[in-house]
């Protein structure tokens, strides 16, 4: 309740405040407010200050003011020269606006006053020390408050006035200093005061905490600078540029050098920061380096140009290579869609054949032909799917795996990138490689290649993969699909002779030392050496023939027996003892119960000679040569079909009964199997059931049904190959792979008659000489 009601004039203030008791300057010089301030001059000196809610209004009115300010007394008015009035007022009381009166002029206004209750309550009391001693404890953390002012405010014995005074000399928004000067009961007004106070208090602390941390950072921050400062002036000063900093320096230049994409540039230099912060003996600072050794040295833009010039390319393979068309063929084409496009993803090509026909030494010429730099891996005996994809680098000796590793030696990110025996990969508890493969080989997946140690996507889509095996069979199937198979056949006598003098030869006589001239091997002596001293499908056991021939000339002509070495057939067997095979060869006759059949093996095809022997018995079938068990079946099969035409072939219907058969296939210990010798068997055993001779010059794959039907086969071309090497003129081959004809070099497919079957009945008509007996 108010303890009176008087009618003053009023002064609003912009961002100022007056509590009661206090003194102080204001500066005056709205007309309004001047108008105010005479008209209390004039009549007892008094005038209520409110502060104004929005100091930039210039002339407030009503709702702009706070209704409690604090009613005051002018001591003192002073002009200055620039037209503004100084004053020096003093806070009476706190007072409420009850009326409002706009005297056009100035504002006056209708007042309740009120005054502080002065009675020394004991709870004011405690109120009061505890005010002054969270005080004390403020003005120790400010430090921007005096000493003097708290020796002041101690003295001060009324509680309202001493709350009034201390929220004075804080820091408060001005709504919150409104709130107090709002509060009538002192009781109240000291508890607010103290809550504030404390708070403040709590502020100060946190920010005199965060002050000792920041500046204890920034000593050690100076301290570390200071420090590499003076280990800079003493490693100048040694004339040591190897030290630490040094190294900073290169690895820094050498990361801007190196064309990283921009995040990986951004985990290189993180990397070199945290390398340069680790101390050189930790083991972690070994760790890193190597890790930044390795982002700087893989490729991550360098290329190499490709030479598109399909002319120059086709001249480069046929130089390097004789035979291979089909995969000649290939590459020229991948050179023709590039130089439309520019932009074909690498082909993934897998060349598939017998040891020795040239996939690996194909591989570099086909680098060679495009400008690319090669690079192989072997992936021969691995099982560990880390191999491909590198170790976490938590691990002690991690590393990258041979993919990243294969890119790094390559130093460009277009290599002609050649996987090495990808069908001798296997896995075991440390995971599946061939796994891992997929995602290198898969032109929509291997732009973005996960390598655990570099643990930043890799893009390998401009490589241009070339995998190589010996069995299609073993390589997993997923991993088949991402490839495009060319198949590598054997090469043809033909081929391997000109092969032999065009690059075999000429390259063993410069590993030996010897000129051309000291050594001639004719091409009779290089006939007998193919067809007797080797059995392969490639020509890695004819370049070491030939290296033999080479040692034991270079050992003649040191010797000083003679100058000049001349090698044919008639004297081979002086330089590489006698013939090693004997296969080859066409029967000299027409024999009864004799079949050539054809097999295809790792090395390339072989002709199959499959006997039939009978004797008097009750009907055993007897199976030998180490056959498997396809083949077994086979045999059962032929026999089967030919107790179904007995009468039709004139033979004896009761045969099973009164004669054993036996089937042998010679060279006992090469494991034998497959289906492909169906109709060779049955031919063989009719041929023995009826007398009837086989023909010499016949050879004949095809699988058979228990209807005398004749099955397609596989490895038609090496199988032809093998029996145009016998001398063999007539194959007869099932009707369904007529297909494979064109893949058979043209200089067999002149000197063989292919007789093309779909029954059992055909093939004897062509096989079988004579009339039955």
């Amino acid at each position: 309740m108010a303890d009176k009601e008087i009618i003053v004039p009023l002064l609003p203030l912009r961002g100022l405040l007056v509590y009661p008791t206090m003194v102080l300057h204001l500066d005056v010089g709205r007309d309004k407010s001047v108008q105010a301030l005479e008209k209390a001059m004039l009549d007892d000196h008094l005038i209520f200050l409110t502060t104004q809610k929005d100091e930039s209004l210039n002339e407030p009115g009503e709702e702009d003011l706070y209704n409690m300010g604090t009613l005051t007394k002018v001591k003192q008015m002073l002009k200055l020269p620039n037209g503004t009035i100084r004053v020096l007022v003093e806070g009476l009381n706190r007072a409420e606006v009850t009326t409002f009166y706009d005297n056009e002029t100035y504002f006056s206004v209708k007042l309740d006053v009120f005054e502080d209750n002065q009675e020394k309550e004991i709870e004011h009391q405690a109120l009061m020390r505890t005010l002054l001693e969270y005080f004390g404890q403020y003005i120790k953390l400010s430090k921007k408050i005096t000493a003097e002012t708290f020796s002041s405010t101690s003295d001060i014995e009324e509680p309202g006035r001493l709350a009034d005074i201390i929220a004075s000399h804080l820091p408060l928004k001005q709504k919150e200093k409104q709130e107090i000067l709002e509060i009538i009961d002192v009781r109240e007004r000291l508890s607010k005061v103290i809550e504030i106070i404390n708070n403040e208090k709590e502020v100060l602390q946190l920010e005199k905490k965060i002050g000792q941390r920041v500046k204890r950072s920034m000593e050690r921050t100076q301290k570390e600078y200071y420090l590499r400062e003076q280990m800079k002036a003493i490693q100048k000063e040694l004339g040591d540029k190897e030290g630490k900093t040094g190294e900073i320096a290169v690895l820094t230049e050498k990361i801007e050098a190196a064309g990283m994409p921009e995040h990986i540039k951004e985990t290189a230099l993180k990397e070199l920061d945290r390398y340069e912060k680790v101390p050189t003996s930790s083991a972690e600072s070994s760790v890193i380096r190597n890790y930044i050794e390795w982002l700087i040295t893989i490729p991550w833009s360098k290329a190499t140009k490709d030479d598109l010039n399909i002319h120059k390319a086709e001249k480069i393979l046929h130089r390097d290579h004789h035979g291979l068309e089909k995969v000649k063929e290939r590459v020229l084409e991948y050179l023709a869609v590039q130089q439309l496009t520019q932009s074909l993803k690498g082909p993934i090509l897998c060349l598939v054949g017998p040891p020795g026909v040239g996939k690996t030494s194909l591989a570099k010429s086909i680098a060679t032909s495009m400008n690319r730099q090669f690079v192989r891996v072997s992936l021969g005996g691995v099982r560990d799917e880390s191999e491909i994809r590198g170790h976490r680098r938590t691990y002690v000796g991690a590393m990258p795996g041979r993919i990243i590793q294969g890119m790094k030696k390559a130093g460009t990110v277009n290599p002609v990138f050649l996987l090495d025996e990808i069908d001798k990969m296997s896995n075991d508890f440390r995971g599946d490689p061939s796994a891992a493969m997929l995602e290198v080989l898969d032109p929509e997946q291997n732009h973005n290649f996960s390598d655990h140690y570099i643990e930043e996507s890799y893009d390998l889509s401009k490589v241009m993969f070339i995998a190589t095996a010996n069995n299609l069979a073993t390589i997993p199937g997923p991993l088949r699909d991402r490839m495009e198979i060319i198949s590598i056949a054997g090469y043809t006598e033909i081929e391997k002779l000109h092969i032999a003098k065009d690059h075999l030869l000429i390259r063993q006589l410069q590993n030996h030392g010897l000129q051309k001239s000291q050594l001639q091997v004719r091409e009779d002596g290089l006939m007998q050496i193919i067809r007797y001293y080797t059995r392969e499908a490639g020509v890695r056991s004819l370049e070491r023939q030939l290296a033999a021939i080479c040692r034991k000339t270079a050992k003649i002509i040191v010797s000083g027996e003679k100058k000049r070495v001349v090698v044919s057939d008639k004297n081979i067997a002086d330089f590489l003892g006698k013939p090693i095979f004997h296969y080859g060869m066409a029967e000299a006759e027409d024999q009864i119960g004799v079949a050539t059949g054809l097999a295809y093996t790792t090395v390339g095809g072989d002709t199959l000679q499959i006997e039939v022997s009978l004797s008097p018995g009750k009907g055993k079938l007897v199976l030998t040569g180490k056959l498997g068990d396809v083949m077994k079946e086979s045999a059962q099969t032929a026999f089967s079909v030919v107790r179904s035409k007995t009468e039709q072939l004139h033979i004896d219907k009761d045969f099973h009964e009164k004669q054993d058969v036996h089937i042998h296939v010679p060279e006992g210990a090469v494991p034998k199997d497959g289906p492909s010798a169906g109709i060779t068997i049955a031919t063989a055993l009719i041929s023995a059931l009826t007398g009837r001779p086989i023909r010499k010059e016949v050879g004949m794959t095809g699988e058979i049904t228990l209807r005398g039907r004749v099955l397609p086969i596989g490895g038609l071309k090496e199988k032809s190959l093998a029996a145009h090497r016998a001398g063999l003129t007539k194959l007869i081959i099932p009707k369904d792979n007529e297909k494979d004809i064109d893949d058979i070099p043209e200089s067999v497919r002149d000197d063989l008659e292919f007789v093309l079957v779909s029954e059992l009945d055909e093939v004897l008509e062509h096989a079988l000489a004579g009339e039955n007996k």
